[in-house]
């Protein structure tokens, strides 16, 4: 199913939701601007979220954002290495809810 060509298609997005992908567009440009974090720090963040989340769209565009902004590989690596505690932390919680008196 993951095939970056199939971003080719937003444009039939915007088509039959103009305006809520231009809201959404403009969002997205706010959110990545440099501000109280950098855009690297933000883009780390995203290519946590996009790791924890399995969304291979936004690991590949994020990770290529992220080293536009000056990431290295070991930034990287440690931010899957967070990602990957952060996802398995939510197992571990989780799992106290199998437990019985």
């Amino acid at each position: 199913m993951f095939d970056m060509s199939n971003l080719n298609r937003l444009q039939k997005l915007e088509e039959h939701a103009p305006a809520g992908i231009a809201a959404f567009w403009a969002f997205d440009k706010a959110a990545f601007e440099e501000g109280a974090l950098s855009v690297q720090t933000k883009q780390l963040i995203a290519v946590a979220v996009a790791l924890t989340t399995q969304c291979p769209y936004c690991i590949e565009l994020h990770t290529t954002a992220a080293r536009d902004a000056g990431a290295t590989n070991a930034q990287l690596a440690e931010t899957a290495v967070v990602a990957a505690a952060i996802r398995a932390g939510g197992a571990i919680t989780h799992a106290t809810h199998l437990m019985q008196e």
